[in-house]
Parts: structure tokens; C-alpha cells; sequence
């Protein structure tokens, strides 16, 4: 299975190199040299890979002018989803495993919505959840109370004025 893991932003220099905004937790893993992606439906292999000004830089193998990839602006980064081996810690895990998860409270567990996205704050991710209403919940251990993979629910328990 295949999965996005950033987006082609822009160039940096005329030698070809690539700026990619990254949707990817392990984006220096996915994108070490040696790893391919798929840009646009043609396959890359990564040279080089560094960080600059948030964003993350890749030279692709092959590639010695912008010309030959400034039709890629815009495009999806793909990767096959093993295509790396990430190790999680215990309470870590990949956003394709928690989007699309049903949320309950702990107390009732009255379902209150779906995992629609995640982001990052710094701190810790937010999860943003569509039920009647949106809700953001922080992942965080006085809030996610369980993560059932298997039953395919997370139960939590709402800091006063979460769910307001």
C-alpha cells in the first residue's frame, strides 16, 4: 500500500534539488538516502537528504537541473508504506492507524465522533475528530485514556471544557 508522506513545494538552486513539505512523523527515515518515492508516477531515488527552513531538501539520483524536475511542483510524495522499518514505542503510532478511528468517552462510552486528521503542536499531537461537532483532543495521558487497534476505538477522558 502506498501513502503520501509530503508534497513538493518548490526548488532549491538550479542543480534539481527538491523542497518537500512533509506529512510523514519519520520523515528522516523515509527520506534517507537510498529510499525511493514516487512523484507524479515516475519513481525516484533519494541521493541527498537534509532540512532547511523547515522543510525537507531531497536530491534525487539522476536529476543535475531544475528544469528536469520543475514540472513535479505541487505533487504528491508517495512511498510503499514498509517501504521503511520505523520501530514505535509502546503509545506510538502511525497516523494511518489512528485516522478513521471511532472516539468514546470512558464513562459512558457514548461514541463522540471519528479521528478525521492529526496535526502537531510541539508539545504533543492533536487530533481532530468530526462527530456533531468538531472536537480537537490532545494526545496526551490524562486525556487518551486507551488505543484499541484491534477494536478500532480509542476511549478517552475529557478534560473539563474539551468537549464544549
Amino acid at each position: 500500500m502506498k501513502i503520501s508522506i509530503g508534497r513538493l513545494v518548490n526548488f532549491h538552486g538550479v542543480r534539481g534539488e527538491v523542497k518537500v513539505l512533509s506529512d510523514s512523523d519519520f520523515a528522516e527515515s523515509r527520506f534517507s538516502p537510498g529510499s525511493t518515492v514516487e512523484v507524479d508516477g515516475t519513481e525516484y531515488t533519494i541521493e541527498g537528504y537534509r532540512t532547511h527552513k523547515n522543510f525537507h531538501m531531497l536530491k534525487f539520483k539522476g536529476i543535475g537541473s531544475i528544469n528536469e524536475v520543475e514540472h513535479l511542483k505541487g505533487a504528491e510524495v508517495i512511498q510503499e508504506v514498509d517501504a521503511v522499518e520505523i520501530p514505535l514505542e509502546e503509545g506510538e503510532y502511525h497516523y494511518r492507524e489512528i485516522i478513521g478511528l471511532e472516539v468514546k468517552l470512558e464513562d459512558s462510552l457514548e461514541v463522540i465522533g471519528t479521528v478525521e486528521d492529526i496535526f502537531e503542536t510541539g508539545a504533543n499531537d492533536v487530533w481532530v475528530l468530526k462527530g456533531e461537532k468538531q472536537y480537537m483532543i490532545p494526545y496526551i495521558e490524562d486525556v487518551v485514556k486507551d488505543v484499541d487497534l484491534e477494536q478500532g476505538h480509542i476511549i478517552i477522558h475529557p478534560m473539563e471544557g474539551l468537549l464544549e
